[in-house]
């Protein structure tokens, strides 16, 4: 893990990509610190969901709400607030090893408005991508994240689009790449070490049919 990182110093690592000065905080009044407090909390979470990276994998036993869902199933459950995708990458009747993934369910909304597992199953178990905070992200994804965050403030910071499509493209690659290559490419390969074969295999799939 990148021990000792911070929002305010990946966002200062892209400052310095972009030969900017560095910010204090995302509150010292700077031009650079107000950018990175409007732009860093989307792009984060919009990196993060870019992949099923290993260290964002999480798994819960959701907790069942007390109210009846007002359609034809029976039970809903509450899933978690720090889920990326507001879908879970798996769902299980048990936590066992070798539980098969169960498909009879539907994501929803709860008469209060939070978002619910909908189900027949008495009990449900799920594998879902989170947010994770910044001393918990590996070296390779605070690199990739801060070539992230220089792509998004160059334009902003340098006045220059060329300085923008350049770290867009050291980032997430060429437009032909489909924001696939770059450095994003050489963290997936990275990250992929740790990952089961049906985790890549899924996120293969996935791309397939984008």
């Amino acid at each position: 893990m990148a021990a000792g990182d911070t929002n305010v110093s990946i966002c200062n690592k892209a400052l310095l990509l972009l030969g900017a000065e560095s910010i204090t905080s995302f509150t010292d009044g700077s031009l650079a610190a107000a950018a990175c407090s409007s732009l860093y909390p989307e792009v984060k979470a919009t990196t993060l969901a870019m992949y099923p990276w290993s260290f964002s994998i999480a798994k819960i036993q959701l907790t069942r709400d007390t109210a009846t869902p007002a359609t034809e199933y029976t039970y809903q459950y509450v899933l978690p607030s720090d889920m990326l995708t507001g879908v879970p990458r798996s769902v299980f009747l048990s936590s066992q090893p070798g539980a098969g993934a169960y498909k009879r369910w539907e994501i929803g909304r709860s008469a209060l408005g939070a978002s619910v597992l909908m189900t027949e199953a008495t009990e449900i178990h799920i594998d879902y991508q989170q947010s994770v905070s910044e001393g918990q992200m590996p070296s390779y994804f605070v690199q990739l994240l801060a070539y992230q965050m220089a792509w998004h403030l160059a334009e902003i910071i340098t006045d220059q689009t060329t300085k923008m499509q350049m770290w867009k493209s050291e980032a997430v690659g060429t437009p032909s790449e489909g924001g696939r290559g770059g450095y994003f490419r050489q963290a997936v390969n990275i990250d992929s070490a740790g990952q089961t074969p049906q985790v890549i295999a899924d996120y293969m799939l996935v791309e397939v049919r984008g």
